[in-house]
């Protein structure tokens, strides 16, 4: 009986340890990789932000209880965000999204709508929203301050999570130089672990092998790799499954791993996939990963196809002085039409005649093949900075992108959406490989993830690479973020020649 109590006594202490071990792991990987400032300044902008206002406006509306009433929206309006783990180590900064903070302000407005109710109180609709808008602002510019630093600190190589690659050497080198590849995270791998034979190119540290074959030890694996990980400080474990390392034995190094208070990660192959369409389920006890199909049906397309045509019209109406200033302009500059008219490709290969102001000289089109040793573009799309053809109000027209207005008339018509892939040429599809095509399944847009993100400064891969990730991952959410993120890129013309 004693013997059975000590093992008990010393079979809890080992667990004790093991979730001590977990605990000091997991807060060591988001904890001091991030600047310690970004919780305390948004804890406080949203206690100010929601209180203060709350408070003067009840002061103002001779409201009685007004500085309870600032305390309860402050507490609610920092209690809706912790339970939504907003102020958490893993998410803070992550996200510069203005739906997910418009979805917390909706739940604040639920929460003390029933909080007023219950105190019977008699407050105006109206005045109640104007006290916590300030709220909503406030929280909005505080995450997108924290996104900026951190992202700003990552292209410095701080605030990152070193990672360790566990896998089949040909599938670890494809991770590896995946996530190499592009800045917009912060992973950073610093070693991996092979499994099996075979070379690693990757020119990154590797220490031992995992056998191609199960060990008979089931500890053995998760031995090698958390001395690999001690070895290489890396805070988390990557690992691509494959023939070698999948089922039990992945099952199996996950203990030893968690045991040891390594977070692990598994990477399932799949880019460019969007979380959103990705769903956990169970079979007979193994995971499965279903991935939801794009939209191609339904509300989301309807609301589109609404927000295009309403938009277009009104535009249309109400920016008619500013087109009448625009044409006058490119009239007196050159001789010639004020529109250029081009034929364009749109969605599944359908041509359409596409509207922009005329920004070149007559003719420019017949003396593009002189011109095509100067293309500084690497793909079949053609771009100039400095193109001969373009007139002196050409330029400003481009760098304003003003010229591109008179394209509300095909999203009126159908023929363009105001967000999508950039219409192209029919020559240029005529080069386009079958993944390429892909980008043709949607309608052609006046603005996208292409003009936002670098214009004419990306190369032809990252360009389409923007393209099949809308094609693919397309929302109504995605297309309001875009045309809210258009205008800051319009203001900026990075990229536009």
């Amino acid at each position: 009986m004693c013997l059975g109590g000590y093992m008990w006594d010393v079979q809890a202490a080992e667990s004790d340890r093991s979730r001590e071990a977990r605990s000091r792991a997991r807060a060591s990987l988001w904890r001091g990789r991030k600047s310690r400032w970004y919780v305390p300044v948004s804890l406080i902008t949203d206690l100010v932000g929601a209180g203060v206002p709350v408070t003067l406006i009840c002061v103002a509306a001779d409201q009685p209880w007004a500085v309870p009433s600032g305390v309860l929206a402050a507490l609610a309006w920092t209690g809706v965000q912790l339970f939504r783990s907003r102020y958490a180590a893993r998410a803070i900064g992550e996200s510069r999204g203005t739906l997910p903070v418009l979805h917390d302000w909706c739940v604040l407005l639920g929460v003390l709508a029933v909080a007023h109710a219950t105190a019977g109180a008699r407050l105006r609709a109206p005045l109640c929203l104007a006290a916590l808008l300030p709220a909503l602002l406030l929280t909005l510019v505080c995450r997108k301050a924290v996104y900026r630093h951190l992202a700003s600190v990552r292209h410095r190589a701080q605030a990152v999570i070193k990672v360790l690659v566990v896998g089949e050497p040909a599938a670890a080198d494809d991770v590896t130089a995946h996530l190499a590849a592009r800045t917009d995270h912060p992973y950073v791998v610093v070693g991996a672990v092979p499994v099996g034979q075979g070379p690693f190119t990757a020119g990154i540290r590797t220490g031992a092998r995992l056998a191609a074959t199960v060990p008979h030890s089931a500890a053995e694996d998760a031995d090698l790799v958390v001395r690999a990980v001690h070895r290489l400080g890396a805070d988390l474990v990557l690992v691509v499954p494959g023939a070698a390392l999948s089922g039990e034995r992945l099952r199996r190094l996950s203990w030893g791993l968690h045991d040891a208070g390594v977070e692990l990660f598994v990477a399932p192959g799949l880019v460019e996939v969007s979380v959103k369409r990705l769903e956990t389920a169970s079979a007979g006890g193994m995971s499965l990963l279903r991935v939801a199909p794009p939209v191609r049906e339904g509300v989301q397309p309807l609301l589109k196809e609404v927000l295009d045509r309403g938009t277009a019209a009104l535009g249309l109406l109400v920016l008619a002085p500013v087109l009448l200033v625009v044409a006058a302009a490119v009239k007196a500059s050159s001789p010639g039409p004020v529109f250029y008219l081009h034929e364009r490709v749109g969605r599944a290969g359908q041509p359409f005649v596409m509207w922009k102001f005329r920004t070149m000289r007559v003719g420019a089109d017949r003396q593009k093949s002189a011109l095509v040793e100067d293309n500084e573009h690497d793909g079949p799309m053609f771009k100039m900075r400095r193109d001969p053809r373009v007139t002196r109000v050409g330029h400003w027209l481009r760098r304003t992108s003003l010229d591109e207005l008179p394209q509300l008339i095909n999203v009126l018509k159908g023929d363009m959406s105001l967000v999508g892939p950039r219409p192209p040429l029919a020559d240029e599809v005529a080069q386009y490989t079958p993944v390429e095509r892909r980008r043709l399944t949607v309608r052609p847009g006046m603005t996208g993830l292409w003009q936002i993100s670098g214009r004419s400064d990306l190369s032809w891969d990252e360009t389409i690479q923007l393209d099949l990730s809308y094609v693919d991952n397309w929302s109504f959410t995605s297309d309001v973020d875009v045309m809210a993120r258009t205008f800051r890129a319009v203001v900026d013309g990075r990229g536009a020649y």
